[in-house]
C-alpha cells in the first residue's frame, strides 16, 4: 500500500535520474519507481524520456500501457511540491 511509503519532493526525485546519484527513479501517477535495475533505463533514459522526473503526461506517448509499472517496485510518493520533503 502507497499510503506507508515516504514522500519525495520533485527535487528529491530529480537527484535520482541515474546521472547525479546510482539510483534510477520516475514518477508515475503521484507514486515512484525505482527503475534502477531496468536495462532498458540505463543511464537514467529511455527512449526520449528521462529518469528523475513525473512522466505521467508522456505515457499517452508509449508504445506500452501503465501495466509496465507492475514490474518495478513503487518506492514512494511523489509530493505535490518542494516543500513536503
Amino acid at each position: 500500500m502507497t499510503d506507508d511509503l515516504p514522500y519525495y519532493s520533485p527535487a528529491q526525485l530529480a537527484l535520482r535520474n541515474g546521472q547525479d546519484r546510482p539510483e534510477i527513479w520516475i514518477g508515475y501517477r503521484g507514486k515512484i519507481y525505482d527503475v534502477t535495475s531496468s536495462r532498458l533505463w540505463l543511464g537514467g533514459s529511455h527512449y526520449e524520456h528521462w529518469a528523475g522526473q513525473d512522466l505521467t503526461d508522456e505515457l499517452p506517448d508509449a508504445p506500452h500501457t501503465e501495466h509496465v509499472f507492475d514490474k518495478f517496485k513503487a518506492i514512494g510518493n511523489l509530493s505535490i511540491d518542494d516543500t513536503d520533503s
